[in-house]
Order: structure tokens, then sequence, then C-alpha cells
């Protein structure tokens, strides 16, 4: 009798086990400020049932040939050095809420990271020393606050295919430092030639496909939007045998959203709430019941939760918005 019982133990706990691993990254991509936080800032994400928060350190350079990345200096906001991540992080580990480090690197006037080259052995080299001491100072810094996850770079497609060998070692690095999961940020248009996704452990993808042309799609024609992009994303998760991670994804409040959601520079378009929360709908339904899908974080969350977002905001954030609204009942489901 006493065995029987000892089995029927066994198999909840395997079953309680099986469930916690399978549940969803539900993110948001927690923006860098000048400030400390504390628990005033930490509520709001509390109450949009997340469980996750991507803390984003920041590297500059001047153009995209330049070699030299600077960071963690202290001309930068607190939020974007060492020091600003550690008391991130810790304040949102006191609440439960893990943590992925996510470096990022910002080139002078807004130009697209994925575009960084070098011409010349020489600046190739310089460009690899100094992303190495950027990126090794931020998987010490992860491993010091025990974060679950570490990305190794975000949007840097002409880097990654010119330079593979290099990622290859620097994965090796890192592995030596964080003890936990890696994931790499691929522009959605890029996730499709990463090399290295068998190296690390979840395919990560800032998840900005084209969807719809029209004015106000409403959430099946965003759905519809997704058939080719999912179709190519399962194919790739089978080839690597890796969970999709959504590194970013996320939508502006305005019309045509679905045209071409990587665009933060338009400022000009008419306001439509109705259209960011479809779409967040969309990708929702589209994907968290997958179980090959990790999850994802929201781009992006401002700490000031009072001050940001509100109906007569065009931007990303879906704070003060009814997207907010929404976010809080899918990731509580």
């Amino acid at each position: 009798m006493k065995t029987k019982y000892f089995f029927l133990f066994g198999l909840i706990l395997l079953q309680l086990s099986c469930k916690s691993q399978t549940k969803k990254i539900n993110g948001l991509s927690f923006v860098a400020s000048r400030d400390t936080i504390d628990a005033t800032h930490i509520a709001p994400v509390i109450k949009a049932q997340s469980n996750y928060v991507a803390l984003m350190p920041f590297g500059f350079i001047r153009e995209l040939a330049s070699p030299k990345i600077t960071h963690n200096s202290n001309r930068q906001w607190f939020g974007e050095t060492k020091n600003g991540l550690l008391q991130y992080a810790k304040q949102f580990q006191k609440n439960t809420i893990k943590v992925m480090v996510k470096p990022q690197i910002w080139v002078w006037r807004g130009e697209f990271t994925g575009d960084i080259a070098m011409d010349s052995e020489e600046k190739w080299t310089i460009l690899e020393e100094s992303y190495s001491d950027f990126i090794l100072t931020y998987a010490r810094a992860a491993q010091e606050i025990r974060a679950d996850m570490f990305c190794i770079g975000t949007e840097l497609e002409k880097f990654v295919m010119q330079r593979p060998q290099y990622w290859q070692k620097l994965i090796l690095e890192i592995r030596k430092i964080f003890e936990g999961k890696l994931t790499y940020a691929a522009n959605w248009d890029e996730f499709k030639r990463v090399p290295f996704w068998g190296e690390i452990d979840l395919i990560g993808i800032d998840a900005y496909f084209p969807l719809s042309d029209k004015k106000s799609p409403t959430i099946q024609e965003f759905e519809s939007g997704w058939k080719p992009h999912k179709e190519e994303i399962m194919r790739i998760q089978k080839k690597f045998d890796r969970p999709i991670l959504f590194t970013e994804f996320g939508y502006r409040s305005m019309d045509f959203n679905g045209k071409q959601p990587w665009d933060s520079n338009r400022v000009e378009g008419n306001i439509n709430l109705q259209a960011q929360s479809d779409a967040l709908k969309a990708i929702h339904n589209q994907f968290w019941n997958e179980d090959w899908f990790a999850g994802g974080f929201i781009w992006k969350w401002f700490h000031r939760h009072d001050y940001v977002g509100g109906e007569n905001n065009n931007r990303f954030t879906p704070q003060n918005k009814p997207a907010e609204v929404l976010i809080q009942q899918l990731y509580k489901q």
C-alpha cells in the first residue's frame, strides 16, 4: 500500500514539475532611466501579471563603422550602467519577478545596429575586443544577481554573419561566467540566418513581423498575417530543437501599426488604441498555447507609470491604455 502511495506522490510531483517548466515568460522590457527604482515602480509590473522583466544596460558607439563601444560610464543614465542593473534586478527579485539581462548597443543618431560592420581586419579585431569587454561585464553582473537568462546580443546581423567564429568563442567565454540560460535577440528578418542557435538555449526573436497593410486590422486579420511567419519560425525551431522566445514584441497604438511594426520613428499618425490591443491579442492567440514557445517581452515599459502612455499616446508602451488591461488578462491566464 505504501508503495502505491509513493508512486502516486511521485506522479504528482512529476506533473507539477512539468507544469512549472512549461510556464510561459510573460515579460516586460523595463526601460532604463536616470533614477533608482523602488516598490512604487515595481507595483504596476506586478499588477500587469508579469513574471519576468528584461533589464537593458547600454553601450554606445559613434557610428556604424566605429569599432569602440563605450559602456558603464558616469555619463550614462543610472539604469544603463552596471550599478543600475544590479539595483533594478534586486528590486524585482524581492518580488519574485525573474530577470533577463539584455545588454544593447546604441549607435549615435539612432542608426540600425544590424548594419554595424567594419571595413578592415584591424577594426574588426578592435570591435571584437570591445564587444567582449562590454558583454562579459554584464555576463558577470548577471551571474552576480543570479539572473535567469542572459541575452548575448541584440540585432547585430552583419556583425554576427561576418564574424561567426568570434561569436562561437564568445558563447564559450560567456558560459564560463554565467550559469543561466542564453539567448540572442535576432531581428525579425535576421533569425533565419543566425549560425549559432544550436550553441545557446533559446532562439530569440525581436518579433516585429509585418502583418497587414490595413489601417485598423481585426484580430483575425492580424492572425492571418502571422501565418507565413509562424511557419518559418516553426521550421527554425524544429531544425535546432530550441524553444522560441520573443525577446521583444509590441505594437504602436496608431493606424497601420501592422504594416511596419518595427518603425519607432514615425511621429505622425492617428492614435488607434484598438489596433494596439487587437495586435497584442492576435500574437497571444497564435503563440502562447504552443508547447515550443517560451513566451516574450513586451516593448516597452517605463518606470514612472503614472506619467507615460495614456489615450493621447501613439507609441509602443501599453501603459495607461486599453492594451494594459488586456495584458493583465492575457498574462494572468
